[in-house]
């Protein structure tokens, strides 16, 4: 699915995409890709502009997720400051790309998303049981978090992160492995070779937001400069 108001770069974008063996779904703007979802529409990845009028990228993202519908988002745009590139991961996007970046760039990382996804319909069920660490509960069945025996609100990208950083409590986790916990393994973002770090920033951030917003005393989530994360909370 392909979304931006540009009509030349939207042709042009599409064309390449079918050249290289994608099926492609173009629209305009942000109110007829809600309607083609709630029609039942669906697709492996949605390719969304930022800017567009009457409504924009993000707020597109958001109200698919308020839905539930869980597609994953690739941002086109020509807006490279970190702050919004910050607030698509946010969002819940998977990515975010510079429209001036090279075909060859963006048609791996979709690639990879579809790859990854299809994988993923073929893994064995969730496992059972718990995961305790400290005042830390982590149900798997459910794949719900509490702290406290109050729920943490996490979304399921961020608790199958604090489930890697609780099943190695007290050990140093690479930022490379928590983010192919994310997006599956050689998927790279951002700019540069390590752009995946503030991908991977982003989620820790939102994760301690969430448990300080229970307890503003929470402090467990420790960062080991220049290579990863840690859960420090014992057992």
């Amino acid at each position: 699915m392909l979304v931006d108001d540009d009509d030349g770069f939207r042709e042009s974008l599409g064309l390449n995409l079918i050249d290289e063996g994608f099926a492609v779904t173009s629209l305009s703007n942000g109110i007829d890709t809600l309607a083609f979802f709630d029609d039942g529409g669906d697709a492996d990845v949605l390719l969304l502009d930022w800017r567009m009028p009457t409504l924009d990228g993000l707020e597109v993202l958001r109200q698919l997720r308020r839905r539930g519908i869980e597609i994953p988002v690739i941002f086109l745009t020509a807006l490279s400051d970190d702050i919004y590139e910050e607030a698509a991961l946010e969002g819940g996007a998977v990515d975010f790309i510079d429209k001036s970046r090279r075909l060859s760039i963006l048609l791996k990382r979709v690639q990879l998303i579809i790859d990854t996804r299809r994988a993923r319909t073929d893994e064995p069920p969730a496992p059972q049981g718990t995961i305790e660490q400290g005042e830390l509960m982590l149900r798997l069945d459910t794949s719900r978090a509490y702290w406290r025996g109050a729920e943490v609100e996490l979304t399921l990208t961020e608790f199958n992160i604090l489930v890697l950083l609780a099943t190695r409590a007290g050990g140093d986790v690479a930022y490379r492995e928590i983010y192919d916990q994310v997006h599956g393994k050689n998927f790279v973002a951002g700019i540069g070779e390590e752009g995946y770090r503030a991908n991977v920033r982003t989620f820790i951030k939102r994760i301690r937001k969430k448990f300080r917003e229970l307890d503003p005393d929470f402090d467990l989530i420790g960062n080991y400069a220049g290579f990863g994360y840690r859960w420090s909370g014992g057992s």
